[in-house]
């Protein structure tokens, strides 16, 4: 599928930290010629040359906004000279019965996966925008971004596609990070919402979308992965994150502190106060690959 011709439509453009952030609106091919937003930070540097790019999955009910108003990453990622990209986080708009009934399934709830489920298959393709049709979209629409250098991080539901989409291909995202991340969701009460409703095959199915079941799978290759989470988290502590499963399987399959990077901080919680807090760390980690 070719997504050379996508045609951007620019619906703001704002001053920040001496570059733009940008919104942008076009009708995308994988998610069934439905229209989806994204916003683009471009700091100064992308004026004269081609910039990495660190893209922000975000989580369950929230926008391309989301992450780029309330994360705080914007002054770091400036500081790097790092371009960031804030996708949605579902398609909108696809009429799917039952996509509406609840705040986390369908509608701000892509999970980041390709749906196999009938209903769903044509629109809930998120796996497929991120990884190809957007950073197509962006090279081909002549914004000044290095494909060679990409990295991706997310928050919860975009946790778990951060790390996942990492794991699944290889060779694309120079590093990945999360915070409080879906980890296990093959065994969360989330996971069996999503994947009972966009896969065919179920949980069995979401196997193949899930991170503890896939970092085996990575046996052999450099990763560099960082994740961090509160331990006053509600979702933490009603188990749909599920961290320590994702560890013991990254140490079983010989990943250590240098490729698996898990750190909990006392008192914190699902916020993006949380999110805040440790979001430079975060864009510092990503630009030690990114501008290697």
């Amino acid at each position: 599928m070719s997504f050379q011709h996508a045609a951007l439509e620019e619906l703001s453009r704002n001053h920040a930290f001496a570059g733009y952030i940008v919104k942008y609106k076009y009708k995308s091919k994988t998610l069934g010629d439905l229209s989806t937003q994204f916003n683009i930070f471009l700091p100064k540097e992308a004026e004269s040359a081609s910039v990495p790019v660190l893209y922000y999955l975000a989580g369950l009910t929230c926008t391309e906004d989301t992450g780029a108003w309330k994360g705080g990453f914007l002054r770091d990622a400036a500081e790097e000279g790092i371009a960031l990209v804030f996708p949605d986080t579902s398609p909108r708009g696809a009429n799917v019965p039952g996509e509406d009934d609840s705040w986390d399934f369908g509608t701000g709830a892509g999970f980041y996966l390709n749906a196999t489920e009938p209903k769903f298959s044509k629109h809930y393709n998120m796996f497929s925008f991120i990884t190809e049709e957007l950073p197509e979209v962006l090279k081909s629409s002549g914004l000044p971004i290095d494909p060679h250098r990409q990295s991706i991080f997310g928050h919860s539901m975009g946790g778990h596609g951060a790390i996942t989409l990492h794991l699944l291909k290889p060779g694309q995202y120079r590093s990945a990070s999360a915070f409080s991340p879906i980890l296990n969701p093959t065994q969360a009460p989330w996971g069996h919402k999503a994947f009972g409703g966009y896969l065919a095959g179920g949980t069995e199915e979401g196997k193949k979308w899930d991170a503890t079941e896939l970092i085996s799978t990575a046996k052999g290759r450099r990763l560099n992965i960082r994740i961090d989470y509160g331990d006053a988290d509600q979702f933490y502590q009603q188990k749909q994150l599920l961290p320590e499963n994702f560890v013991a399987a990254a140490r079983a399959a010989g990943f250590g502190e240098d490729d698996v990077q898990v750190q909990s901080h006392s008192g914190y919680d699902h916020s993006y106060y949380f999110i805040s807090t440790f979001g430079r760390e975060h864009i510092q980690h990503h630009a030690k690959y990114l501008k290697a």
